[in-house]
């Protein structure tokens, strides 16, 4: 009880952030496993809140978890993570399918019109459909796109992106992604306009493109392969190109993600630290920008919940311990964007070493 009164968290109280126990075991497992105990029993039903995100960022905000000794399973997962590299060439696409392949109903539900499944751009929206309209915007404009340009996609989703460049600004695009599912709507989505969609680790990528973008990739890459991913896009942009990295960031480096999100959402994901980014990307790079607007992906998750909330019954294949899982990982991603433990980074970058104009910055 004095962990939770040291978050401002009632038992069985009446605030949207307090805590309701459904069964007594919810204590034990916590105590056992802390993220991964925390996450498990909501998803068995343990326990509940009027706002599971207002509930979540209480206990972030006093960094509850360090709270709790991480049990041997916990510090082996840890320990694993510094020596293993889970995004190999032959594992990306399985944890690629393992997240996106799950079910484009789903995702058609949740999304806006585009299927941009990446936080939005909200300074002047009020709505999901405008806020990734102006983030798709944002991006191109800050990738200074013009008719004819090349631009390179990786991890290209469903093709929301590629479309509105090519449609938009006049550039021909080549995306890639390792999810199927993804590169089928996308194909869909693209028809009739100077769009090549391929399913294609970005190792594999081929060519010399005008620009470089990536929404969405960096969580999936790994820190054993950031280094790969830099070098390789570099190889492929011109010289006088421009790339642009949109990617949820960490304020402290590490090697692994919060357990839960490991095993029930994204296999092998790590959020990247500029720490990481830096030392990735010095002697070749030029970093000419960042732009953080972590808290837009609260709303973005907000507005994800609010959508496959109303509609889980147009979805009946996935069964109670699903929603709970799913409704689990938006409201608590939302609350770690709300506290600041989560940031949104869009980081601008051009090759080194190059006589170019003075970048200007775009917001």
């Amino acid at each position: 009880m004095a962990l939770l009164e040291k978050a401002g968290i009632a038992l069985d109280g009446p605030g949207d952030g307090d805590l309701q126990v459904y069964d007594e075991r919810f204590y034990g497992r916590v105590l056992r496993d802390r993220e991964l105990g925390l996450g498990e029993s909501y998803q068995a039903g343990w326990w509940g809140a009027r706002r599971v995100d207002k509930f979540i960022a209480k206990i972030l905000e006093v960094d509850l978890a360090n709270e709790i000794r991480s049990s041997p399973r916990l510090l082996a997962f840890a320990a694993l993570a510094k020596v293993w590299n889970r995004q190999t060439l032959r594992r990306a696409a399985t944890n690629a399918s393992a997240h996106y392949d799950i079910g484009n109903d789903l995702y058609e539900r949740m999304l806006d019109r585009r299927m941009v499944y990446s936080c939005g751009y909200w300074a002047d929206a009020d709505n999901l459909d405008d806020a990734q309209e102006a983030k798709l915007q944002l991006i191109c404009d800050k990738l200074k796109l013009e008719p004819g340009m090349h631009l390179l996609d990786i991890g290209c989703g469903w093709g929301g992106l590629a479309q509105y460049a090519a449609e938009r600004y006049g550039v021909r695009v080549t995306g890639v992604s390792l999810a199927a599912q993804q590169v089928k709507v996308a194909t869909q989505r693209c028809q009739g306009l100077e769009v090549d969609i391929k399913q294609l680790d970005f190792r594999h990528v081929k060519g010399r493109f005008d620009r470089v973008v990536s929404v969405g990739m960096l969580e999936h890459v790994g820190p054993k392969n950031y280094q790969a991913f830099f070098d390789t896009s570099y190889e492929l942009l011109a010289s006088d190109g421009i790339a642009l990295h949109h990617t949820i960031g960490s304020s402290t480096t590490k090697n692994h993600t919060d357990p839960w999100f490991d095993k029930y959402i994204f296999p092998a994901g790590v959020i990247p630290s500029l720490e990481q980014l830096g030392a990735a990307t010095q002697g070749k790079w030029v970093v000419e920008d960042i732009h953080n607007f972590g808290p837009d992906y609260d709303k973005t998750l907000l507005a994800w919940h609010n959508n496959i909330n109303q509609v889980w019954d147009e979805i009946p294949r996935y069964d109670e311990h699903f929603r709970r899982t799913w409704q689990y990982y938006l409201l608590s991603s939302a609350a770690s964007f709300r506290v600041r433990a989560l940031h949104l980074w869009q980081i601008v970058m051009r090759p080194a070493r190059r006589v170019a104009p003075v970048y200007q910055a775009v917001r």
